[in-house]
């Protein structure tokens, strides 16, 4: 009778080893697609965040530039200056001499 019981045991642990070894496989390749998901999301983002980066830091020399800008328009004698060389302006009382 104890043959009998292990020649029957022994199917059944196959077909359950077998069973078993399905569900493992099937596990791994879920678990191996949703890893390379996962990591093509993170590229993605990554990209993303790389160009606002970039944009920021843009944004933030144009700020420095005109906030430059600002000071230098804030300047009496900048501003004369200015009228002076690029608008062709006199102060009162000077004369301008102009060149051919």
């Amino acid at each position: 009778m104890a043959t009998a019981t292990a020649k029957q045991s022994a199917p059944a642990s196959k077909r359950r080893y077998r069973l078993w070894m399905m569900f493992v496989v099937l596990f791994m390749g879920w678990a191996g697609y949703t890893l390379f998901g996962q990591m093509q999301q993170q590229k993605a983002t990554y990209q993303k965040l790389t160009t606002i980066e970039d944009g920021i830091e843009e944004t933030r020399a144009q700020t420095e530039e005109l906030t430059k800008r600002v000071e230098q328009l804030n300047d009496p004698e900048y501003i004369s200056q200015l009228a002076t060389k690029e608008l062709g302006m006199v102060k009162e009382g000077e004369q301008q001499i102009f060149s051919e």
